[in-house]
């Protein structure tokens, strides 16, 4: 656990035996089933977040319901509970709790847990819980990708969150396409899909024309992937050049494109491409695609 991340660990944090646990979730439903809302005092909303450390899925649930149904007024102690509690089941259920509460103010803090805490399901979680609030989510993923200290699976889940925003953060990715970041510029292309597929928006496909010459080769394989939806607008040098590519993965899906388009005047050299090739993996694609286009 980061020593710094947790420091100031508040002693007023609840822990409810399996029995008390029990005790408060039947008292909440009784409430919920007389029409009542759930008491939304300070010590209660402490009892109800203690009990989302609880083992049982069932009654995390209920906890996480009533906490989503009391709202704004949980959001103080949620926080304290996803950024600052020792158990990890109470922080990992914070977070999707703060997806149901959802309150915009809830963002920096879910990007300092995405950040900051060592759970790979607090991760997750938190982004599970960011991408509600769309294109407002967008700047706090994005700066997951610029930081040069993130691990792989913090910058695979920040590019999920975006991808799954998509079109709805269309204004803010196009504006990131211009990042120095390569990481940020590669996520981006991917989010886009759905705005180039719903509204064939020509911004989208001039970033993904500019993609396909990027100096990273990770925004090129990201490019390459929606070329297929550019409207035949690329050259065929544009397609035979990344064929002998130096980069299988480039080369790769170079031929997941070919085969997306039915360039059949690809044939011919993707022959002569199965008798230089060297890379094991890519070998049978080729065999594919000379199939498929014959």
């Amino acid at each position: 656990m980061k020593e710094e991340f947790r420091n100031n660990i508040p002693n007023t944090e609840l822990i409810l035996t399996p029995e008390e646990a029990s005790i408060l979730a039947e008292e909440l439903k009784k409430r919920l089933i007389a029409g009542k809302q759930p008491k939304d005092d300070i010590y209660q909303i402490k009892k109800i977040i203690a009990g989302l450390g609880d083992s049982r899925g069932l009654l995390r649930r209920t906890f996480s319901e009533n906490l989503g149904i009391i709202g704004k007024k949980a959001l103080p102690e949620l926080k304290n509970a996803l950024l600052k509690s020792e158990n990890v089941t109470v922080r990992r259920a914070a977070a999707k709790t703060l997806k149901l509460v959802g309150d915009r103010k809830a963002l920096p803090h879910l990007f300092k847990a995405l950040i900051s805490d060592d759970d790979p399901v607090v991760q997750g979680s938190s982004v599970g819980a960011m991408v509600i609030f769309g294109e407002d989510a967008v700047e706090f993923l994005l700066e997951v990708l610029k930081n040069p200290v993130s691990t792989s699976l913090q910058c695979g889940l920040a590019s999920w969150g975006l991808a799954f925003i998509g079109a709805e953060g269309s204004t803010a990715l196009k504006k990131a396409a211009k990042s120095s970041s390569p990481k940020v510029r590669a996520a981006v292309i991917a989010a886009l899909e759905d705005q180039l597929q719903q509204f064939n928006d020509s911004d989208v496909m001039s970033i993904i024309k500019e993609g396909l010459c990027d100096s990273s080769e990770e925004v090129q394989i990201e490019a390459i992937k929606l070329a297929h939806l550019l409207d035949n607008q690329l050259t065929p040098h544009q397609i035979l050049d990344k064929l002998n590519h130096k980069e299988p993965e480039i080369r790769k899906q170079i031929l997941f494109f070919i085969m997306r388009i039915d360039a059949k005047s690809q044939l011919k050299h993707l022959e002569k491409l199965l008798a230089e090739e060297t890379e094991k993996n890519i070998i049978p694609i080729i065999k594919l695609a000379i199939n498929k286009l014959s």
